[in-house]
């Protein structure tokens, strides 16, 4: 129990209620015998959405609600899984470094994105495990509700084939910006399950993975995901506001993020950083050696939004030797916003780092108009709200003592984060419930968060 107190604080009685369900439906499956636990959290990212995969900065929490799974180390390399949450069939594959994905949206692809990635690393020797998943509500992490519930797989998956095979994560013991001993291989570990998971088809980036391997108990997680020249990134855990509570309100409307939509951004940002490259090929005195809209942060947007076209097409890019790379699902002639689009990022990149120094200065009034204004950029520029997450944001801002209030995760549905004064809780999950309801015709589902940290073995 002790360390599910250092890990869920007041709810580690109703987790360890769920462990022992968790164990007992392990040993049903596969039988008596040694059994290892394995969590990687979920995460909600409080500012600085979509900024990651273009080497931006992004301030996620880690969350006391994770991924499950109890393992034991099998003599051969084949992965059998089964899940303790309806609608997910359980799964037997072998690993190696040329796994064979499953059909599109298929949980296993996560499992096995993150054994093909092992493999290689291991290699043929590698042993599989037989496995049982837990996650999900009520104290797990709801999934497609954009609170990384894939990643925290992928993440959890990973760390349990590395630990069964003698490639144990050691425990976070300060900066992850660290160049050696456990906080850079946590770093490391963090930045390899991020390119495993490509394996699924989105082409996303780093954030989700630091969060779940680098999260801290009551801490946000600053994150520049421009790594320096020996790979390693900078990071700073902020205290979060003693006298707030993070509200995640689901919004009961869920997203495959594998799907067109998160690829077309990417190809938006990938369209203008190479159409500002040509801009400023060769001109003395400005910018050069941009690989990334990162690049970019310190030029003023008025210089920058000329160059970038309001649309254009693949095609016509390439007519401009701008190309876009492998971004599955994405056509000759799908139609890009390119400047909203950029537009969003070199915004959204300020408003994380006057974030951070709100945090820093325990501003809650600055911070909370900071999520405010994300959130009018990710429906506004790119595009990535629905009319549900409308309707839950402007029923948190009727609601007294919310600070701020925005859309979290990859968009398209999943989850609204307030920021609510603690004595304000009861009164906005009454008003928010009633009034999605009534809009809506929908139930949501709203939970506090604590921050949590970060992923690795649990004693049972």
């Amino acid at each position: 129990m002790s360390t599910l107190l250092e890990i869920y604080g007041e709810e580690a009685g109703r987790q360890s209620a769920r462990y022992a369900q968790a164990l007992a439906a392990f040993r049903a499956a596969f039988g008596p015998g040694e059994v290892h636990a394995f969590r990687a959290p979920g995460r909600v990212n409080l500012i600085g959405e979509h900024t990651d995969y273009n080497h931006g900065y992004v301030l996620p929490v880690a969350l006391d609600r994770d991924i499950l799974v109890l393992a034991r180390r099998r003599a051969d390399s084949t992965l059998r899984l089964c899940n303790l949450e309806a609608g997910y069939a359980p799964l037997a594959f072998s690993a190696g470094p040329a796994i064979p994905p499953a059909t599109r949206g298929d949980w296993s692809n996560y499992a096995r994105a993150a054994a093909q990635a092992l493999a290689r690393r291991i290699g043929p020797c590698m042993a599989g495990l037989d496995g049982l998943v837990a996650g999900g509500a009520p104290y797990g992490v709801p999934r497609g509700a954009g609170l990384s519930s894939s990643s925290a797989l992928t993440v959890v998956v990973a760390v349990a084939l590395a630990h069964l095979n003698g490639q144990a994560l050691g425990p976070d013991e300060g900066d992850v910006a660290r160049p050696a001993g456990a906080a850079g291989e946590r770093a490391a570990f963090a930045f390899f399950c991020s390119q495993a998971e490509w394996y699924v088809g989105t082409r996303g980036g780093i954030m989700d993975h630091f969060a779940a391997l680098a999260g801290r108990r009551d801490q946000a997680l600053f994150l520049d995901c421009r790594p320096d020249a020996g790979g390693r990134y900078a990071t700073e855990h902020l205290p979060l506001p003693d006298s707030y509570r993070l509200l995640v309100v689901d919004s009961g409307v869920h997203h495959e993020n594998a799907r067109g939509q998160f690829n077309e951004r990417v190809g938006c940002c990938r369209a203008g950083v190479g159409l500002l490259q040509k801009y400023y090929a060769g001109r003395p005195g400005t910018t050069g050696g941009i690989t990334h809209l990162r690049d970019l942060q310190d030029v003023p947007w008025r210089e920058l939004e000329p160059v970038l076209p309001e649309e254009i097409t693949p095609r016509e890019l390439r007519r401009q030797d701008v190309e876009l790379g492998d971004l599955p699902g994405l056509d000759d002639d799908t139609r890009l916003r390119v400047r909203a689009r950029c537009r969003h990022v070199w915004s959204e990149n300020r408003r994380v780092l006057a974030a951070a120094a709100a945090l820093r200065a325990k501003d809650v009034a600055t911070l909370g108009k900071l999520l405010d204004e994300a959130h009018a950029s990710a429906r506004d520029d790119y595009e990535i709200s629905c009319p549900e997450l409308e309707s839950l944001v402007g029923a948190a801002h009727e609601a007294g003592g919310v600070a701020g209030a925005r859309l979290t995760g990859a968009g398209w549905g999943g989850c609204m984060v307030a920021l609510v004064h603690a004595s304000a809780v009861a009164a906005f999950e009454e008003h928010v419930r009633r009034r999605y309801a009534a809009e809506t015709g929908l139930a949501c589902s709203i939970f506090a968060c604590r921050a949590g940290p970060g992923a690795g073995l649990v004693d049972l």
